[in-house]
C-alpha cells in the first residue's frame, strides 16, 4: 500500500500550470462536447483514457500505461464499429502488450530528481532506417487491408504502421517518436473526420485525435528540449 500511495505521489507531482491546465482542458472539452452530442460511454471513455494517457506520456509519466491499457481495449471496440480492421489489429496484438512492456522499461529510466522517464535523440543513421522501413510497411499492409475489404486501406496502413514505429520510439525514450505520431494523429484525425460524417462513429473519438495531434506537437517541443539537457549533462566530464 505504501508503495502504491508513493507511486502515485510521484506522478502527480513536478507538473507546471500550463501543464495541468492542459489536462484539464483537454479532458473537460472532450466530456462536455460528446455529453452534448450525445456519445455513447464507450466512446467517451475510450477517449478520456486516450487523452489522459498521451499527455501523461508526453510529460513522461509512468503512468501513462495504466491508462493507455485500457484506452487500447475500448479503443479496439470502437474501431471494430468502423470498419477499421487495421486500427483493431493494433490496439489488441501490439498496443496491448507494448503497454506492459513500456512500463518495464521506463521504470529502469525514470530521474529520481523530476519522477520523469529520462529523454534521448535519435542518430542519422537511425532515422534514415526508421523512413525506409515506413514506406515499405505502409505499402505491404495497405494491400492487406485492402484485401479484407477495410475502409481507406492506405490511410489505414499509414496509421496502423506509422502508430507501430511510434509506440517503439516512445518505448525506447526516443525524441523523434513525437515527430512520427504528428503523422499519425494528423492521418487519424482524417480517418475519423470521414468516418464521423459517414454516420459510423461518435465526436469524442474525433476530438480524442485532433487533442493528440496538439499534444503531439506540444510535447515534441518539450523532449527536444528535455533531451538536449540530457545530452549536454552526459557530453560533461566528470568532475566538471
Amino acid at each position: 500500500m505504501n508503495n502504491l500511495t508513493e507511486f502515485w505521489k510521484n506522478e502527480i507531482t513536478g507538473w507546471k500550470k500550463s501543464e495541468i491546465f492542459w489536462l484539464a482542458f483537454a479532458n473537460v472539452a472532450i466530456l462536455g462536447i460528446s455529453l452534448y452530442m450525445g456519445d455513447t460511454a464507450i466512446g467517451i471513455i475510450a477517449s478520456l483514457t486516450g487523452v489522459t494517457c498521451v499527455i501523461l506520456c508526453g510529460k513522461g509519466k509512468l503512468s501513462n500505461y495504466i491508462f493507455g491499457a485500457v484506452n487500447v481495449v475500448l479503443y479496439a471496440v470502437v474501431a471494430w464499429n468502423a470498419k477499421y480492421y487495421g486500427d483493431v489489429m493494433l490496439n489488441l496484438l501490439y498496443y496491448l502488450p507494448a503497454n506492459i512492456i513500456g512500463w518495464f522499461v521506463w521504470k529502469k529510466y525514470l530521474d529520481s530528481e523530476t519522477g520523469e522517464v529520462i529523454k534521448k535523440r535519435m542518430t542519422i543513421r537511425q532515422d534514415i532506417v526508421v523512413t525506409v522501413i515506413c514506406i515499405a510497411g505502409i505499402i505491404g499492409y495497405s494491400w492487406i487491408l485492402k484485401a479484407l475489404g477495410g475502409n481507406l486501406p492506405l490511410i489505414d496502413s499509414m496509421s496502423t504502421v506509422l502508430s507501430v514505429v511510434a509506440q517503439i520510439l516512445m518505448i525506447k525514450r526516443f525524441t523523434e517518436q513525437w515527430i512520427v505520431w504528428i503523422i499519425v494523429d494528423a492521418v487519424s484525425v482524417v480517418m475519423w473526420i470521414a468516418a464521423y460524417f459517414n454516420g459510423t462513429e461518435s465526436i469524442a473519438v474525433l476530438l480524442m485525435w485532433i487533442i493528440f495531434l496538439l499534444n503531439a506537437i506540444i510535447m515534441y517541443v518539450k523532449w527536444y528540449r528535455d533531451s538536449a539537457e540530457t545530452m549536454r549533462y552526459e557530453a560533461e566530464p566528470m568532475g566538471a
